[in-house]
């Protein structure tokens, strides 16, 4: 079995769920740190080219991440192209084990990912609960909205994102409406933009600032064990 993955959080899983398995990924997977395969391009853009030269079995996608015309054309050129829907955590679940057991092979679900639905099945609000506007970047400024991966999560620690009910997934809001939303907390993830503690809260004076983990709020794969302990203390 030869996979292709061009997501991150999806070549991490197979990465370490399935070591050999893996002969391909984007410029952006960057876990496990001594990930050493061939490297496709981004997940936008992937070179379909480079991926057909490598023969493989399956290619494992997202329907977010990656673009329907990059995924048409892998199956134009005859390989099976697995795509996950992943909106909420038992989506991931799931989506997690039909990728490694179904698509890759695997005799039975990995450990870590039993250990990530225990973490998150005794996960719960640390006080109580908090308003929260949560960017995802910047210039221009734009937020979590309604179905979003990062958004159950967040739900699961206590935490409501104001755009929740948003009609799109992830809305540019202007920053005087973000700041005037009424939210008590601004959380700031380190990617897809790098929020930091210079660059992100002293748009929102006065207002608390989270800076918290990419990998831990939107990945969807073995960092899923350790996501609930370390976004809490975030959150905190």
């Amino acid at each position: 079995m030869r996979v292709v993955s061009l997501v991150p959080s999806l070549t991490e899983a197979v990465a370490v769920s399935a070591p050999g398995l893996l002969v391909g990924a984007t410029d952006w997977c960057s876990h496990p740190a001594d990930l050493d395969v061939v490297r496709v391009g981004g997940t936008k853009n992937p070179d379909v080219e480079a991926i057909v030269r490598l023969r493989p079995d399956l290619v494992v996608a997202n329907e977010e991440e990656n673009r329907e015309p990059d995924l048409a054309a892998l199956r134009d050129a005859g390989l099976t192209v697995m795509v996950t829907v992943i909106r909420d955590l038992p989506e991931a679940l799931a989506e997690l084990e039909r990728v490694l057991v179904g698509g890759c092979g695997l005799a039975a679900r990995p450990g870590w990912l039993d250990a990530a639905e225990e973490a998150w099945s005794g996960a719960a609000a640390d006080g109580p609960r908090r308003t929260a506007i949560v960017p995802v970047w910047r210039r221009p400024w734009m937020v979590l909205g309604r179905d979003t991966f990062a958004g159950d999560l967040l739900d699961r620690l206590g935490v409501d994102h104001l755009y929740a009910a948003h009609p799109e997934r992830y809305p540019r809001v202007p920053l005087d409406a973000l700041r005037a939303a009424g939210a008590d907390l601004v959380v700031l993830p380190d990617e897809p933009y790098r929020f930091t503690a210079d660059d992100g809260p002293e748009a929102f004076p006065g207002l608390p600032a989270a800076l918290v983990s990419g990998r831990h709020l939107t990945w969807y794969g073995p960092s899923l064990a350790e996501a609930p302990r370390v976004l809490r203390a975030a959150l905190r």
